[in-house]
């Protein structure tokens, strides 16, 4: 049936992530890695490959192995330096209020640069 067909298709799109980047921004191999999470090395290397889907409970799993929240691995490279969680994660609580009042200033103002 085209329907199936084409449900299959669309549930084997590739789902971009940070998987990779964060087990090595945590020092961890794939095999380490894996032996944490509950699932084999070869498990591991068909996700970071795109030649497996992950799925919410690997998702859950990876995240509490490598100290992060699941959305973090979809969305946030831990290797870009610039990017602005980079940035965040290494400013102090007082540092921190400060970008918020700016990002609060910069909203307000409607500056578009």
């Amino acid at each position: 049936m085209l329907v199936d067909r084409l449900c299959h298709f669309v549930g084997m799109a590739k789902q971009p992530h940070y998987i990779k980047e964060w087990r090595h921004f945590r020092g961890y191999t794939q095999e380490q890695f894996a032996e944490r999470v509950g699932v084999t090395k070869s498990y591991v290397s068909k996700i970071e490959g795109g030649k497996r889907r992950y799925d919410q409970p690997f998702l859950e799993a990876a995240a509490e192995v490598l100290r992060c929240q699941p959305a973090d691995l979809i969305v946030r490279n831990p290797a870009d330096p610039d990017g602005i969680w980079s940035i965040w994660d290494d400013l102090r609580p007082a540092e921190r209020n400060q970008v918020v009042e700016i990002a609060k200033t910069i909203r307000r103002t409607g500056t578009d640069g």
